[in-house]
């Protein structure tokens, strides 16, 4: 199952998606610029080997839910991340602040 829903962070609007596999959840919280996923985001070949594609992403590990997904620390960022801000230890919720519009 998937879910895709609208989610509201300080007056400024993401989208949540939810994918129900077997055994496992991917979790993605996004907007136009960038997004943070669970652990099953490979950073290394965003920032490697798709580098031209210069993707904002990063991942976080160890949650289920989107309201885990949103509190927990971010794992791994890839260079374009960097560019904005973002750094391995952030805040999920402060590192989408800093791509907000």
């Amino acid at each position: 199952m998937i879910s895709v829903s609208p989610l509201i962070i300080d007056n400024k609007p993401f989208t949540a998606t939810q994918v129900k596999l077997p055994k496992t959840n991917l979790l993605i919280i996004s907007n136009e610029v960038g997004y943070v996923m669970c652990g099953a985001l490979d950073v290394d070949l965003l920032s490697n080997k798709l580098a031209e594609r210069k993707i904002v992403a990063a991942r976080a590990v160890g949650v289920k839910t989107i309201e885990a997904l949103l509190d927990a620390p971010l794992d791994k960022v890839t260079t374009e991340a960097e560019n904005f801000g973002w750094r391995e230890g952030m805040n999920t919720k402060e590192a989408l602040l800093k791509i907000a519009e």
